[in-house]
């Protein structure tokens, strides 16, 4: 199962947002899931309960020190699926490669 997801907060919040994301994406890390974070989103993998877990961890994070937070979830849920994080990419490089 991969799930993307983002943190935001309300306009106008004065608040070190860098810092509140960055130790999500520190939970997200120690987690040992496979994760990757880029200017958009963090993809975590992993089965349901555990990345829910992992997630609702981080968000705790960002609200202990932000009055509010909006959180996106997206799953791809292919049961049986393992390294669907990767394998995508993949897929994609092999065809770029082709030309």
């Amino acid at each position: 199962m991969l799930w993307c997801f983002l943190w935001s907060t309300r306009v106008g919040v004065v608040v070190w947002w860098g810092r509140a994301v960055a130790e999500a994406v520190r939970i997200v890390r120690a987690s040992g899931l496979p994760n990757e974070t880029n200017s958009m989103f963090t993809t975590l993998e992993g089965e349901w309960d555990e990345v829910m877990a992992v997630v609702k961890q981080a968000t705790d994070a960002i609200t202990a020190v932000a009055p509010r937070c909006s959180l996106v979830l997206k799953a791809d849920i292919r049961p049986g699926v393992t390294d669907a994080m990767t394998a995508k990419v993949d897929t994609v490089e092999r065809y770029l490669a082709e030309d």
